[in-house]
Order: C-alpha cells, then structure tokens, then sequence
C-alpha cells in the first residue's frame, strides 16, 4: 500500500471524526469491510509509483512484503470504527446500571417494609402496644395524651383488654400501679419468673431496713426520733440506704422545735411493692399473728 493511499484512508476516517457523527453497529461493519476490501486489495496488488525503477531480486535474496504497516493501520482504523459503533452502547450500559442500583437500593434489607393495607390500628391496640412497650406505669392522662384520646376512653378500653386477657387465659393483666396502669404477669407464674429473673445481691434488704421501711410506710410522714422509738436503735445509716435505693424521701420539716426532717415513701416503693396508693397496704390487724 503506497503513502499516499496510506494518507487518504487516515483522511477519511478523520472527517468521520471531527463530524461527530456516531454509525451505528451495521454502518460500523460496512465500513469495517470496505477498510477490509481495501487492505486485502493493496496487498494482491503492487502499485508503484510511476517514474520508480525496478528491480529484478537475486536468487539469494529473498524479498518480504511490508505487511506491519498494513496490518497496524487496519487495526487502528476497525478500533476507531468499533470505539464509535459502541458510543450509544455505553450510554445504554450507564442507564442500565443507575436502573440496577436503584433497584439494588430498593430492595436493600435496610429499607422499611410497606404497611399492611388490610390492617389499620385500633386506639384499643394502640393502648395495648403502649403498655406492652413501657417498663414503668402510666398514668391515664399520659395514656390518653400519646393515644389523644380521652381518659374515660383510656379506661374503657383498660377494661375490655383486660377481660378479654381473662377470656383466653393469658398469663398477664393491666394492673394500677402507683397511680398509673401497667402490664403485669399474674402471681400464679412467680414461681418460674423466679427462676428467670435472679435479685442481684445489692438489692436486696436487710431485716433491718424492711423493718424501717414499714415503719416510714405505715406512718409518714414521720421524722427520725420516732422511728427510732419504735425499733429501738439509731437508724440514720438504714435511712440513708433507703433514700439511695429510691425507697424513700423527705417530704417536709415537722413543726416542732429543731424543725426535724419528716420522711414517707416514694413513687418507686409503690411500683416495687405493686400498690396502685397507700391505701392499698395491708392492714395492721391482718399483720398481726393470729394468737397460738
């Protein structure tokens, strides 16, 4: 192939460029042939210049065709055709990935599930999965302001889940506590619950400060003098321990002289010892031993 076929070839897939023009794939193949055609064509074909000498080879000399020249001119040129076909493949090949990612991100495990259509809360269920997901009492002022929602509401729908939990035998009710309802299991399982649930050894109570702790309960409010009194011994250290477990508080000054700090329970004692009030005590004729 002579240079100045060489340089038309190159000439021409460069106009193609600088157009801007983008064949598609079989536009891509004819000019793929017709580059083919050519090369295949030069090769069978000795063109010389005209005016150029020839030559006769010696026997000893062996005489090789200039085909790296060709052979590189017609890959550059079948990439250059490629590189242009495949164009709008890639801008496909990129819409095609957004598409999968963002169904990729669509179905991702993170993603919220879609409500149920065919379920709708109930302000009853709502009331229950409230007290079910509470680990202390609320009052029904509380309920009724997260449910909006009246507070005769509130207890009218306290008391149908609480027969219906009647009803199927469940091993929990809604009880009042400290002023409030919560969600309690029945006494009957305590003796399984004990074995889940172990007292940590700081918690517990020495006769000593469940004797001090009655003794505050039955009578408060009621100051230190006396409840020393009573049991016999100084119990500021008891009373100190009481305070730090939540158990009981200062609640005033008694009007006497030296203004002695008056002390009662707390709203904790009431959830620990599961009393809706102090009214709910026991009385201290049904604590008294019955005679031998």
């Amino acid at each position: 192939m002579t240079e100045e076929q060489v340089k038309k070839v190159k000439a021409e897939y460069r106009m193609s460029d600088d157009e801007n023009q983008t064949p598609d794939e079989e536009q891509a193949d004819l000019m793929e042939d017709d580059l083919d055609s050519r090369l295949r064509g030069n090769d069978t074909e000795d063109v010389e210049p005209k005016g150029a000498a020839t030559r006769e080879p010696d026997d000893a000399e062996e005489v090789e065709p200039d085909d790296a020249a060709t052979e590189e001119l017609g890959d550059a040129a079948m990439r250059a055709c490629r590189d242009l076909a495949a164009t709008p493949g890639r801008e496909q090949d990129a819409s095609a990935d957004e598409q999968t990612d963002a169904e990729v991100e669509g179905q991702d495990g993170s993603a919220e599930p879609p409500p149920d259509p065919d379920f709708e809360p109930t302000v009853e269920s709502v009331v229950e999965a409230i007290l079910f997901a509470s680990d202390e009492p609320l009052t029904p002022a509380r309920l009724a302001g997260i449910v909006e929602t009246g507070v005769k509401q509130v207890r009218e729908h306290v008391e149908n889940l609480n027969k219906k939990y009647e009803a199927a035998k469940n091993a929990f009710r809604i009880e009042q506590i400290a002023g409030g309802y919560q969600m309690l299991t029945l006494s009957q399982y305590n003796h399984w619950l004990k074995k889940l649930l172990r007292v940590r050894s700081d918690d517990k109570m020495s006769p000593a400060a469940l004797e001090t702790l009655a003794i505050v309960a039955y009578k408060q409010p009621v100051i230190r003098a006396d409840i020393e009194v009573i049991r016999g011994v100084a119990v500021g250290e008891v009373l100190r321990g009481l305070m730090y477990k939540g158990l009981v508080k200062i609640v005033g000054r008694a009007e006497v002289l030296g203004r002695p700090m008056l002390y009662g329970t707390t709203r904790k004692f009431l959830e620990i010892f599961g009393l809706n009030s102090l009214k709910d005590l026991p009385k201290v004729e049904e604590l008294k031993r019955p005679p031998a």
